[in-house]
């Protein structure tokens, strides 16, 4: 039997430029002190009030996050991040499939089902373009590596 998946780097740079977009979008919410997602539904001043962190605490928090989903998304394409321990970034991979996938599923079901805050279809799609990116990501990296370290 012939392998015949071949790993791209594609989807990786288009889950670093997501990661990217979703940091610059937080900080623009930081520096507004405003809990949300551009784009997305709006936080009432009560739901605010009650949040347990500093509404700019924790868009800065989520911002960073981004930059740092972006640096892994690189990660997987670049010689250097190829020389990570394999299993660990694996294991960290999955770890953004939950976080990320959990995310977007929130936005498929809101989106499509409407049990949420009030997401549109337009948010579901892009929750599923998400997923679909995240795991082509995975899948390019994991192909990528498991030649290389067969070879």
């Amino acid at each position: 039997m012939v392998d015949t998946a071949q790993p791209r780097r594609w989807p990786a740079h288009a889950m670093a430029l997501l990661f990217l977009c979703y940091a610059v979008g937080k900080a623009a919410l930081a520096l507004q002190s405003r809990l949300g997602f551009p784009g997305g539904p709006p936080v009432s001043a009560a739901e605010a009030e009650r949040y347990f962190l500093d509404p700019a605490t924790a868009q800065w928090c989520a911002a960073a996050t981004g930059v740092l989903g972006a640096v892994l998304a690189l990660a997987t394409v670049t010689p250097l991040g190829r020389r990570l321990p394999r299993a660990l970034m694996l294991l960290v991979l999955a770890g953004m499939l939950l976080a990320v996938g959990g995310g977007a599923g929130i936005l498929i079901l809101d989106g499509f089902v409407g049990m949420g805050i009030g997401w549109r279809w337009y948010h579901g799609v892009l929750g599923i373009v998400v997923i679909g990116l995240l795991l082509a990501m995975i899948r390019s990296y994991e192909t990528a590596t498991r030649r290389h370290a067969a070879g």
